[in-house]
């Protein structure tokens, strides 16, 4: 399998994507360096200039636990507040795809609960 290739933001050759190894995989920091400069150093959340000295993080696009991938074009800098915020939004996403599948595969437990009925009907006698 070919290694994709990205432009070198710096300008010069294309360089090889980097793919971690897994979804754990600490990001190196020449990875967050690129993903800086092709951002033009701006939050990709919401958009202002991230100001030298100010703490920002890479974070991904499209979510790991929705089957974003681990790699350097699913990453973009964001500001530690606004990530917080992102990642707070999305766990009500998570957790509803994680019921959903659950309930699919069986394993969602049953309610214990009996279902109230109106009963038989007297009998005259």
């Amino acid at each position: 399998m070919a290694v994709p290739m990205i432009d070198n933001p710096l300008g010069g050759r294309s360089l090889p994507e980097w793919i971690g190894s897994s979804p754990d995989a600490r990001v190196p920091q020449y990875v967050k360096d690129r993903v800086f400069i092709r951002a033009k150093g701006r939050c990709h959340i919401s958009g202002r200039k991230i100001a030298p000295g100010e703490p920002w993080e890479v974070e991904h696009v499209k979510p790991l636990s929705m089957g974003g991938e681990h790699r350097e074009s699913n990453l973009m800098p964001a500001l530690v507040q606004e990530h917080k915020a992102k990642t707070a939004e999305e766990a009500g996403d998570r957790a509803k795809a994680d019921r959903i599948r659950r309930k699919h595969n069986g394993t969602w437990p049953r309610s214990k609960a009996k279902i109230a009925g109106r009963g038989f009907q007297k009998t005259r006698g």
